[in-house]
């Protein structure tokens, strides 16, 4: 038995070649460890037996009515799917798995919500969430889940717009092409939301059939993963549910480097320094580059505002006459030692009246519009003159 315990073992060790991310991206030359920050995964529940999670949660809290108390057991059939995002930015490289993640001595928030489970109202559960971890001290929030619909329910600009007025970052995974979802989906589409898109191995865009679109903000490595998978062995992993978790952990590095930093300071700085990839300067596949963690974590830039949108300002102009589309529940596939992993997807029990297709037209971004929306009054004057001169 202890010989199959030591096999066991060993097989699931990672060496330093197969978290090939950390070296090729800079971080493992970067002094910071994420010391002193707090970092909220609201996901599916993080398994904090795991060996490579030992320690890392601090609190937490169950808002699906299935798991534990403290959001420490998985819920749904997507249960593994905090713990992987978790070891990812604060996995601490045990022997018996060896998962590092890009911030080692962050402390997580463990907030499990009901992706996946049939009828749960997770446009609820995920509001709840924002509010608890912003309550409870997190610095960053991570979240790699999506909403199948470009929109989202207005208990979501209370939540979020309470995120960003105390500070705090909230990090999104794009979504990838799974199903009917070919579109960015909420909360990615959210303005001032970091929506994070997936690098292949190679440092091209759109891996794993991840989804592109202009809200995204930066890209970074989402192909050939490894996360660590309750019970205490790991798997592999790709797409931006991966991506994601590397930039919120990334952002723990760049407060715990400047503690006074805003959340529009870190925001700036992250896309600031981004590697531009591409067509030269934004574009949708690769939004304004490719994660630069040494160069982020150095930079001093400012911003009075966060430079990926206002969601109050949004709400402003377009809530009162906006439409909610009501997400359809898509229920992720199990990572395999050798496979990929797609992002888990939000059902919603949020009612609607509108019975929209997942396939949204491109105008339909709500974050088109609150861009549009300063040039609005010029365009008016424009056609107004060219009428009156077309009557005389």
């Amino acid at each position: 038995m202890r010989l199959v315990a030591a096999l066991v073992a060993l097989a699931s060790t990672l060496s330093p070649a197969d978290q090939w991310w950390l070296a090729a991206y800079g971080f493992s030359s970067i002094t910071q460890t994420g010391k002193g920050v707090t970092v909220a995964v609201i996901d599916t529940g993080i398994d904090d037996t795991h060996p490579d999670l030992a320690g890392t949660v601090v609190g937490g809290r169950d808002f699906s009515g299935l798991g534990a108390p403290d959001g420490t057991a998985g819920v749904g059939p997507a249960s593994y799917h905090g713990t992987m995002v978790a070891s990812l930015i604060a996995g601490q490289s045990s022997v018996a798995a060896g998962v590092r993640g890009v911030a080692p001595d962050a402390k997580l928030l463990s907030l499990s919500v009901g992706a996946g489970v049939e009828g749960a109202d997770t446009d609820t559960q995920i509001s709840q969430a924002v509010i608890w971890a912003v309550d409870h001290g997190a610095d960053v929030i991570n979240i790699s889940l999506s909403r199948d619909s470009r929109t989202w329910p207005k208990s979501w600009d209370r939540a979020f717009s309470y995120a960003f007025e105390n500070d705090v970052v909230i990090v999104a995974a794009i979504g990838n092409k799974l199903g009917k979802a070919s579109q960015p989906s909420a909360p990615a589409t959210m303005p001032g939301v970091v929506a994070v898109g997936g690098l292949s191995k190679a440092g091209e865009g759109a891996v794993q059939a991840t989804t592109t679109g202009i809200s995204l903000a930066v890209t970074a490595p989402a192909e050939e993963l490894w996360g660590s998978y309750p019970g205490g062995s790991v798997r592999e992993w790709s797409g931006s549910s991966a991506a994601a978790p590397l930039v919120a952990g990334l952002l723990a590095l760049m407060i715990e480097a400047d503690p006074q930093a805003s959340a529009n300071d870190l925001i700036q700085r992250l896309v600031g320094t981004s590697k531009d990839l591409g067509l030269p300067g934004f574009d949708a596949i690769y939004g304004f580059g490719a994660i630069d963690p040494v160069q982020a974590v150095a930079s001093t830039l400012t911003a009075e505002q966060n430079p990926l949108g206002s969601l109050s300002e949004w709400v402003k102009l377009y809530r009162p006459g906006s439409l909610e589309e009501q997400g359809e529940l898509l229920t992720p596939e199990q990572p395999i030692e050798s496979g990929s992993t797609p992002d888990v997807q939000l059902s919603t029990s949020e009612n609607t009246d509108l019975s929209a297709s997942n396939d949204v037209a491109w105008w339909s971004n709500p974050i088109l519009y609150w861009v549009l929306a300063p040039v609005a009054p010029l365009l008016w004057f424009v056609l107004r003159l060219k009428r009156r001169r077309d009557q005389s």
